[in-house]
């Protein structure tokens, strides 16, 4: 089985799917080898490095049917720039963004078509596609409004993964992720931002935390459980394309309220506001209705935003007591 492993989805899926498979390779693209840390299933993972942007279609055909091939899930494909914490929202990394996320899925959907047997093939597709929101709450027939760089791509993404599937009949999903976190999440994502910031303050070893947009509400799922809904889209007997949500939204000062008032703190505070980190063109509002994961796949979201907001909190505490101990005793 071939799966993308980059971010806190591609860990949480290797890792949940090791137990379902007799062994998995993981295709990390365009990111150093070292940077893959996945715990446990070791014996059962192997990874091996892909830049995309420099194969052909051909050359993915050839690489990928070195391996058993029932399932392809192309979650991630993220530039350099991304990874280095360039804001993907801005303009300056635009270039790089959509011509990285453009030209790979199309490069990835072209070797399965030239496939005898292709494999099965999940396209994370994301509610910032929604953007500038049209309706609420979002859902599978929402028509998209995106209002950044990172957005436009995923509509393209999403649109070629929905002609393939209807012009070659590939079994080729479409998973319209709400935010979707963990304590693997990236620091520069403002769930992880606000968790880390937060630990390292009641330990005393951090100030401020500088925001922008208090206002701005998401659906805030977690990742682990968002995985088991992508699983579960491609052991259906048809593909098909899937909002997979909450139903509940939240503001970023909600967040605030939880992880700062677990830790017994009064964000207001701590927490000042940066202009930097707003968006030239924000989104207010997204908010997923998953009835239709629901229904057809049976599918539930089990940890709630208490419950997550806590997670990743203690995750970082103690990630912070470490730390703090650790310049305790001069290292």
């Amino acid at each position: 089985m071939k799966i993308g492993v980059i971010g806190t989805v591609g860990k949480w899926s290797s890792e949940q799917l090791a137990d379902e498979i007799e062994r998995l390779t993981g295709f990390r693209f365009l990111v150093g080898m070292n940077e893959l840390v996945i715990s446990g299933n070791q014996g059962k993972i192997s990874a091996r490095g892909m830049d995309l942007t420099e194969f052909d279609a051909l050359v993915i055909k050839k690489i990928s049917e070195q391996y058993s091939h029932d399932l392809m899930d192309r979650l991630e494909i993220l530039s350099s720039l991304e990874r280095r914490g360039v804001r993907c929202f801005s303009t300056p990394s635009a270039i790089a963004i959509a011509a990285n996320r453009l030209t790979c899925t199309l490069r990835l959907l072209e070797a399965l078509r030239m496939m005898k047997t292709p494999p099965r093939f999940y396209q994370a597709s994301s509610s910032e596609m929604y953007g500038k929101v049209v309706e609420t709450p979002q859902t599978e027939t929402t028509p998209f409004y995106p209002r950044s760089p990172y957005a436009c791509a995923k509509v393209y993404s999403y649109w070629q993964t929905v002609n393939y599937r209807e012009a070659y009949n590939l079994f080729a999903c479409n998973g319209i992720l709400f935010n979707h976190e963990s304590p693997r999440r990236g620091e520069t994502f403002v769930t992880r931002k606000i968790t880390r910031a937060a630990t390292r303050i009641k330990e005393g070893l951090q100030d401020k935390l500088y925001l922008g947009n208090l206002d701005a509400k998401r659906d805030w799922g977690f990742a682990g459980d968002y995985v088991e809904a992508m699983w579960l889209m491609l052991q259906q007997p048809h593909p098909d394309d899937y909002v997979v949500a909450t139903g509940q939204t939240y503001s970023v000062r909600q967040f605030l309220d939880e992880v700062f008032g677990y830790l017994n703190l009064d964000w207001h505070q701590y927490v000042a506001i940066d202009p930097k980190y707003f968006r030239p063109t924000e989104v207010d509002l997204l908010l997923g209705n998953p009835a239709k994961a629901k229904k057809v796949l049976n599918w539930q979201p089990k940890v709630s935003f208490k419950e997550l907001a806590r997670m990743m909190t203690e995750s970082d505490w103690q990630l912070a007591r470490k730390e703090r101990l650790l310049k305790e005793h001069g290292q």
